[in-house]
């Protein structure tokens, strides 16, 4: 992978999108699996009425994970210096997350030159359902 430049980018490029299908019950079941985070409300419809909650929904570290590979596949993983994120909104079964990301800062930390991207996944509709920023390092 070719990480951009610092000198090639600016203050409001978009990183490319990472548009994903839309959320289904075998996702959450593969996901569960994968994660070890068999929490019922994400994959028991019974549990998920009892809770008040019309179906189950998708974990929210799912929803983090792609996030990861919007990230990773803009810049080597080895490049990232931070991530954080906060859950905004719940990710029902049918929405289809959209991963984006645009530079908001272009910063240099001890002769490391070093981008703050502002992140979101949302669904179709839009809405946020995960906002946060990213710290990158990129080579001169």
């Amino acid at each position: 992978m070719q990480a951009p430049r610092f000198n090639d980018v600016n203050v409001g490029a978009k990183l490319p999108a990472l548009a994903l299908p839309a959320i289904n019950r075998t996702t959450l079941a593969l996901y569960a699996g994968a994660s070890g985070d068999h929490n019922p409300i994400h994959i028991d419809i019974d549990f998920a009425r009892k809770a008040r909650m019309p179906d189950v929904f998708a974990h929210g570290m799912l929803s983090a994970a792609y996030l990861g590979r919007l990230l990773t596949a803009w810049v080597p993983q080895t490049a990232l210096r931070s991530v954080s994120i906060r859950f905004t909104g719940i990710t029902h079964l049918g929405n289809q997350p959209t991963c984006t990301g645009e530079i908001v800062e272009r910063f240099e930390v001890n002769g490391e030159k070093r981008v703050k991207v502002a992140i979101r996944c949302t669904n179709q509709f839009g809405e946020d359902k995960l906002v946060g920023e990213a710290v990158a390092a990129l080579p001169a």
